[in-house]
């Protein structure tokens, strides 16, 4: 059976390394032959140095001959959102606004921890201008497809990392998610994603969008997003608003299952309307599953309404932050849903915002109690399978529906809880589904075992044939 190591999942890498049956130079080399087959028609990185690449690899090999390595995932490869700084690339954030010839001399913290701990850094993946919107196409660097449809979008906004790891270009990536931006691409591209709690993960510079944003692993098997936890939630003084380190080794209890856990599963979340057959049909399917698995699965919404309100006035005003800093030069380049989004901010009064934030504290309550009853909380990770790619200037949604297709992502980053999304099966047009598991603040490892054990249950196809 001929091996392909771009097919490997980092556990995989990872043992085969320190075996000795393969060396990080192999594996990346394999991941460029693997960008070069898919990188045309997917348009996933927006930067790549396979010089600085191989250095790297190479160095890592040479700790693995030594029985030196700097961690366990020690010259695995890994790819970084466009969001995220790292020394010596230029950070576009897929916006022609920004000059990329600037100095750029400081990782995020994320970053500094993947380097720190041995990790290969392959490129740049593609993201919307600033993050700004659920699917990733923007005027900089044009769109990036869904690896399982090359006409569908890969999601967004770290539609450039899910549809890489989906790719095999890599098995792991690093995205942001501010109301759903990690889960999104994991859900329409087939992966694993993971938005762990606000804080968990050192953030720097701090997001426009306020606390809202967290950073979290794209991987295709849980262990893989465990093991790159243990990694980037170590701590850097950088982020004031980061929690108190947590040395838990995540991959620790991973497979101990779900026994006896209270599951409340909620398919609409009391207000949803417009979730896909499928994607119901397939969702239901899962939370059976746990209760197979031996937890107490209930039907029952968490009892709140539709916190879209909250989430698009504060993301707006994030916005018109932006748009507000640039030059007149600079607005006339972005892309025409950050000029909107910009004008819908700027409408927002201070006593609004002061009455968003009350409404945002009192969902954050509610859930807190919610989850006194609840271990966890299962529903759909997107309502409906991927839906056709566009251009930036093709997009005539109204920006009253800007979220409407994914109403089950963004409740919970005002509510800073930890979320994941697991695949659970394909429509008839052969598109990923998703589930999602929602955990207590706090309850990362929890979210984390529970994705494990349905991932036990139910293996999910982990990447898109390559055609």
């Amino acid at each position: 059976m001929i091996v392909n190591l771009a097919d490997f999942s980092a556990e995989a890498l990872a043992r085969a390394f320190r075996r000795r049956e393969a060396s990080p130079v192999d594996a990346a080399t394999a991941v460029f032959t693997r960008l070069d087959q898919w990188q045309p028609k997917i348009n996933a990185f927006c930067l790549e140095d396979r010089e600085r690449t191989l250095a790297d690899a190479r160095a890592s090999e040479a700790r693995w001959q030594t029985g030196a390595p700097l961690s366990p995932l020690d010259g695995v490869p890994i790819s970084i959102k466009d969001l995220i700084l790292t020394k010596g690339w230029p950070t576009r954030r897929g916006s022609r606004t920004v000059d990329p010839a600037q100095l750029w001399n400081d990782d995020a913290p994320s970053v500094a921890r993947c380097r720190e701990a041995g990790l290969v850094i392959i490129g740049k993946t593609t993201t919307p201008e600033f993050g700004i919107k659920g699917t990733t196409d923007n005027t900089l660097t044009g769109v990036t497809r869904n690896p399982w449809n090359l006409e569908r979008t890969s999601g967004g906004s770290s539609g450039g990392s899910a549809a890489a790891v989906a790719a095999g270009i890599g098995p792991l990536s690093i995205g942001t998610d501010g109301a759903g931006s990690v889960r999104i691409p994991a859900a329409f591209c087939g992966g694993f994603g993971l938005k762990p709690s606000f804080g968990r993960v050192p953030a720097w510079p701090l997001s426009p969008f306020g606390t809202v944003a967290h950073l979290g692993p794209h991987t295709r098997t849980v262990t893989d997003a465990a093991m790159l936890m243990n990694v980037i939630s170590r701590p850097d003084v950088r982020d004031w608003t980061s929690l108190p380190f947590d040395a838990r080794d995540y991959t620790v209890g991973l497979n101990d299952g779900i026994r006896g856990l209270r599951v409340a599963f909620s398919p609409k979340l009391g207000y949803v309307n417009n979730v896909h057959p499928a994607v119901a049909a397939a969702v239901r399917r899962s939370a059976e599953k746990l209760a197979e698995l031996g937890a107490h699965v209930e039907e029952v919404d968490p009892g709140f309404d539709n916190p879209l309100e909250i989430t698009m006035k504060l993301w707006f005003i994030g916005s018109a932050t932006l748009y507000g800093g640039m030059t007149a030069e600079q607005q006339a380049l972005v892309d025409p849903a950050l000029a909107a989004q910009a004008a819908a901010g700027a409408r927002v009064t201070v006593p609004e915002l002061q009455a968003l934030t009350k409404r945002r504290g009192e969902l954050g309550i509610l859930m807190r109690k919610f989850h006194e009853r609840y271990d966890l909380l299962v529903t759909p990770g997107v309502s409906v399978p991927a839906f056709k790619a566009r251009a930036s200037n093709e997009w005539d949604t109204p920006i009253e529906q800007f979220l409407d297709w994914t109403p089950f992502s963004y409740p919970f980053n005002l509510t800073q809880q930890p979320a994941c999304v697991c695949p659970c099966g394909f429509d008839d047009d052969g598109l990923p589904l998703a589930t999602q598991i929602v955990g207590p603040m706090h309850g990362d490892a929890l979210v984390l075992r529970a994705a494990r054990a349905l991932e036990s249950a139910q293996p999910w196809a982990t990447m898109a044939p390559l055609s």
